[in-house]
């Protein structure tokens, strides 16, 4: 154990966030899924060791990940954008359907589905992070930077879109911020963001999902004029978050997760205020507050601009989604079909959050080998010469 904890490098308190994200899901998943297991006829003990044996297999992935110098993500990136774009138009056409979203395609033999958003996030990041770095010398160039940013941006931004807004618009964001560190005119991101309203406005009006989308909306904006069964999910949330408290029910005592529709994936933070109250919900708040806090130094620290760009971006996407499922928990947003990272219980959706934390820990551990090696530098230098 001690040997395996030495091999671990980079931030330590990002390791330690991971840990606690990683246990607090496995006791929310666990209290989750009873009314799921009773439903289905199985013990709830058989969703809790599937959900353990993802958590297990990320957190071998974000080892792995992390040994490997990100300088070589620069060159996947690259891989990764070429079978992203088929791959998502494949999974509109041909991919598994859930409520009325084809957002999964099922991987042959295993017989696992995976949501290609997911890659997809990966994917985008990575490749911008690449080119705005590469074309630092001609960043204002628009054949050569500009163009191929744009089309990457609007292209999985629309594919995405067509089945799963919210992941679209958080992945959208990150893009802009990104093209605003990489010293991308403004000019040329008021151009990305005005031709991103208007794939916007195409999707919202003319897209598969229009009237989901649309009535998603309407019932926020106008909950005392909402249909019941629409606004059934979140008021159903705001019930387990009232009857939560200070301190909550404690651990395994939900009540609401027999009435929320998803209590283990896209309202678990409901149930964690409702178990583990007030209280609770501010700690998993803090923790990717401090997430964020640690991922800021890590890009302020690094001394290549690929590096900072790919930490800050992975960083953005994580904090961003892991907000954005909260507010929506507590009625500050929409419904949307976004998990919690680390702590809703997914399948492949933890894996490919792991390797994203993977390739944070990657920059930072750089990071810290240059800093060790200066240090022995200036110590050696320190040693007076002998005779």
């Amino acid at each position: 154990m001690e040997r395996l904890i030495s091999k671990t490098k980079g931030d330590r308190w990002i390791w330690l966030i991971v840990i606690l994200l990683s246990v607090w899901s496995l006791l929310a998943v666990y209290s989750a899924t009873g009314t799921l297991a009773y439903k289905k006829g199985v013990g709830s003990e058989q969703f809790l060791i599937k959900h353990l044996v993802m958590i297990v297999g990320g957190i071998a992935l974000m080892y792995f990940s992390h040994l490997l110098d990100y300088r070589y993500y620069a060159g996947i990136s690259k891989v990764l954008m070429v079978i992203t774009i088929p791959l998502l138009a494949y999974t509109l056409i041909f991919g598994a359907s859930v409520n009325e979203a084809s957002r999964w395609v099922t991987i042959p033999i295993i017989n696992q589905t995976f949501q290609t958003s997911d890659l997809a996030k990966l994917a985008l990041i990575t490749f911008l992070a690449r080119t705005l770095s590469k074309k630092q010398e001609n960043i204002k160039d628009v054949k050569k930077a500009f163009l191929p940013i744009m089309a990457a941006v609007c292209a999985v931004f629309v594919l995405i879109a067509l089945a799963n807004l919210s992941t679209a618009l958080m992945l959208f964001g990150v893009s802009i911020l990104l093209l605003i560190m990489g010293r991308i005119s403004i000019k040329q991101i008021s151009i990305v963001c005005l031709a991103g309203v208007v794939l916007l406005g195409a999707v919202m009006m003319l897209g598969p999902r229009r009237k989901t989308y649309i009535s998603r909306i309407d019932t926020f904006i106008h909950p005392e004029k909402a249909d019941p069964d629409k606004a059934f999910q979140a008021n159903q949330a705001k019930i387990a978050i009232a009857t939560g408290g200070i301190f909550g029910k404690g651990p395994g005592n939900s009540t609401q997760r027999n009435f929320l529709p998803h209590p283990y994936s896209d309202f678990v933070f409901a149930l964690i205020i409702e178990e583990y109250g007030m209280v609770g919900g501010v700690g998993l708040v803090l923790l990717y507050l401090l997430f964020l806090y640690r991922c800021v130094l890590i890009v302020t620290d690094s001394p290549k601009a690929f590096g900072a760009l790919l930490a800050a971006g992975l960083s953005f996407s994580l904090t961003i989604q892991a907000f954005a499922n909260m507010a929506v928990a507590v009625g500050l947003g929409p419904v949307t079909g976004v998990p919690l990272p680390l702590v809703s219980m997914g399948g492949t959706s933890i894996l490919f959050t792991s390797v994203a934390f993977g390739i944070i820990l990657s920059v930072s551990r750089d990071i810290e080998e240059k800093k060790n090696k200066s240090k022995e530098k200036v110590v050696i230098g320190e040693i007076p010469a002998m005779g």
